[in-house]
């Protein structure tokens, strides 16, 4: 898995992963967001839908640690074992906003989560046992759960756009 040096370089690798992610919706039209394709296992919706998901979930969870919450990972209504569970109510959840609402609440979420990690100690950020929320069986500093919810579906989920758009003929 990447590492990153500082938090600088961590916020640039979202920051060009995003931009890079963003722009495959930028040729799908309004009217084929929900549209499934052979071999692709989500419509442009549910793909950036499950982004929203996660993404939210990250900030919900340091926000409720810094209010004194506990936090309960994924969610309190979804067990790691039931993530299908958790993708549909994220599609429920997005699905009705059209894409370019669905496109500018996830660059509203990359933009707070970028705020929050500038805000962070590199100590909170890099070593493991920081927040509570990031020590569950997976024992991964603050910084990899932000990696494998922002860096890393931005960078394998352009994969399945690129193949929807090959299979409807656009690309």
């Amino acid at each position: 898995m990447q590492t990153y040096k500082d938090k600088a370089e961590l916020i640039e690798e979202i920051k060009k992963r995003f931009l890079l992610y963003d722009q495959e919706f930028n040729d799908i039209k309004e009217s084929e967001k929900d549209l499934l394709q052979p071999g692709v296992d989500k419509t442009p919706s549910q793909n950036i839908s499950y982004q929203l998901g996660w993404t939210h979930l990250l900030l919900q969870w340091e926000a409720d640690e810094q209010k004194g919450l506990e936090v309960k990972t994924p969610t309190p209504e979804y067990k790691w074992n039931n993530l299908g569970e958790l993708y549909q109510y994220f599609y429920d959840q997005y699905g009705s906003y059209s894409l370019q609402e669905q496109r500018a609440l996830l660059q509203n979420q990359v933009n707070e989560i970028i705020v929050w990690i500038e805000s962070l100690d590199d100590d909170i950020l890099f070593i493991l046992g920081k927040r509570k929320w990031a020590t569950t069986p997976a024992q991964w500093p603050v910084w990899k759960w932000i990696h494998i919810n922002t860096v890393a579906p931005f960078k394998n989920f352009r994969t399945p756009l690129r193949k929807w758009k090959k299979e409807k003929g656009t690309e």
